[in-house]
């Protein structure tokens, strides 16, 4: 398994930051663009445990509605984001297989929230991924990822469709775009403050 990068211990650990630190989860579906949207927005280069799909991992993973994927998540995504003197993310992407799931309990100790990437093209997909971030009591924000050729949605409908409680937000973004991405942090952070007051 091929690891990148290998860097020392200060390029993912700032100064200071044990103090301040806050741990996300980026979750979503199998191929719904969670180690893109790490890689878009990490300060620092992120940890990816990329590996290239094989023919006998076809019978695992349903490539349908899914074009041009030829890697995968086997492990975790790590990335850091810095949001305020305070205030540092940090990003931990889970494998979106159904068979990586045993990992998601570890990965979810000691996260405040997480945010759920969404493909409104597959929303079917997205049941199972809200099930487990709920079974864990975490608190999250959707982000419904904006993939090219897919159709524009209106949030109400997608929000109706996913069957979400009124007070969980809704954003559109682009996984590949830093500020789409950083805006839908932004909104995870702020449901998670209005929840803690």
């Amino acid at each position: 398994m091929h690891s990148a990068p290998s860097l020392d211990e200060q390029a993912y650990v700032r100064g200071g930051a044990t103090k301040t630190a806050v741990k996300i989860l980026v979750v979503g579906h199998f191929a719904v663009g969670k180690t893109t949207f790490i890689g878009a927005i990490s300060e620092i280069p992120p940890l990816s445990t990329e590996e290239t799909m094989t023919r006998a991992g076809e019978s695992f993973d349903d490539l349908g509605g899914v074009r041009g994927k030829t890697t995968t998540t086997v492990a975790m995504d790590f990335g850091r984001l810095t949001i305020s003197d305070r205030v540092v993310l940090y990003l931990f992407g889970t494998p979106g297989q159904q068979r990586f799931v045993q990992m998601w309990e570890d990965m979810a100790r000691g996260a405040l929230g997480a945010l759920v990437l969404v493909d409104p093209e597959r929303l079917a997909d997205s049941f199972a991924v809200i099930d487990l971030i709920e079974h864990y009591g975490l608190d999250y924000a959707i982000a419904i990822n904006r993939f090219d050729g897919t159709p524009d949605r209106e949030v109400r409908a997608l929000r109706e469709a996913l069957d979400l409680l009124d007070d969980t937000p809704v954003v559109t973004c682009d996984a590949r775009d830093e500020k789409s991405s950083a805006d839908a942090l932004i909104t995870l952070v702020r449901h998670l403050l209005d929840r803690a007051r």
